[in-house]
């Protein structure tokens, strides 16, 4: 019996509402999988947390975190409490502190799901963020503050370790999936102290360590008119962090919207646990309506799968998900339709039990022959 031990932090607003879906689905997994049981522990810790106790999660908050195989994230954040605090007292220290130095986002057009480009058809690229360090380093300060003399600094931080794991990362994925191509997002003409660093590091370990790939590296700029005019032509991207946060949403665009896309923040050599959480917000103009779209979470819910070593309870989501969209049958309103975040993530639950139906009764089949 394959058990796994999961952190689960629904969050705030409509996070809480998609983990219940993806909660769903898992136990439908667990129903019917004679070797797998998910030992699952809910954490409240949110921003009502926050206003209750001063703090988004207990001071040894980490600690417990880290006897976890997986987290798994929903969403943070409300307008009572300031977007610094939700994100730098709760997802930061938790990729940080759990070197999640990766943060993977495939972007992929779904079945049934129309991309608001005329060329948008059969899209499929990922994503490999830089996590750790780079533009989001908590590095600075302000000076002068309400004097019109007031001055800010934020300093971005690039390191050659950072830069090499991430490249590495980006390039193993792409030779194992068979992908021939990797796409590096710089701005060096512009910034030209650490994206020179970047440019020199990427390009190196691309082209010496996985000579079979194809290396390319494009300016951002350029880089988000190439992802409107060509999606096509990506495959595995390797970014900084900022750059990468960018692109993943305009990823999301371009094939339907926050609410189809997964990520997953890896610690690849597994010495802490990984995050996985849908792409999207907290989105309080529409939590509490059940009106969200829970594929997000419930795909983030099947990269966490794979991680643990279950690509086959990861592709059963997967292709649940995909079922469910390309029928058009149940579908919430943000991508044309006018169901509720329960009835998607109950249909979804209902193809996968299908889908075991469908097995068991190939091998009654096989046997009888």
């Amino acid at each position: 019996m394959a058990e796994y031990n999961l952190a689960i932090i629904a969050g705030d607003g409509i996070g809480i509402e998609v983990m219940e879906e993806a909660l769903k689905v898992l136990s439908v997994l667990e129903e019917h999988e004679n070797d797998f049981k998910l030992n699952i522990e809910k954490f409240p810790w949110n921003s009502d947390y926050y206003l209750a106790h001063g703090r988004m999660m207990p001071e040894d908050g980490l600690e417990t975190l880290r006897n976890f195989d997986a987290i798994l994230f929903g969403a943070i954040g409300d307008v009572r409490v300031p977007d610094n605090v939700t994100v730098w007292e709760l997802i930061m220290p938790i990729r940080k502190q759990f070197q999640q130095y990766v943060n993977f986002r495939p972007v992929k057009t779904l079945p049934g799901i129309s991309s608001p480009l005329r060329n948008g058809e059969n899209i499929d690229l990922v994503i490999f963020r830089e996590n750790s360090e780079g533009e989001y380093s908590d590095s600075g300060g302000r000076l002068f503050e309400s004097q019109s003399t007031e001055l800010a600094v934020q300093n971005t931080i690039m390191t050659r370790a950072g830069i090499e794991k991430i490249t590495r990362a980006a390039c193993e994925y792409a030779v194992s999936t068979g992908r021939k191509k990797v796409t590096s997002a710089t701005k060096s003409n512009a910034v030209t102290h650490a994206l020179k660093l970047w440019d020199e590091h990427v390009k190196r370990v691309v082209t010496e360590e996985f000579s079979e790939l194809e290396f390319e590296s494009n300016y951002i700029d350029a880089l988000v008119a190439y992802f409107v005019q060509r999606p096509q032509s990506f495959e595995v991207v390797v970014a900084s962090n900022l750059f990468g946060d960018i692109l993943s949403d305009l990823g999301s665009g371009i094939v339907g919207g926050l609410g189809l896309s997964p990520s997953a923040n890896i610690n690849p050599e597994r010495n802490y646990p990984s995050m996985f959480e849908p792409v999207h917000g907290s989105a309080p103009d529409i939590a509490g309506k059940g009106i969200a779209n829970p594929i997000a979470q419930i795909w983030s819910a099947a990269l966490m799968m794979e991680h643990l070593g279950r690509r086959d309870l990861s592709l059963k989501i997967v292709q649940a998900i995909e079922e469910v969209l390309f029928e058009k049958k149940v579908i919430t309103a943000d991508i044309g339709g006018n169901a509720t975040t329960s009835q998607m993530g109950s249909a979804i639950m209902e193809k996968i039990k299908e889908q075991y139906i469908t097995e068991k009764m190939g091998s009654l089949i096989h046997g009888t022959n």
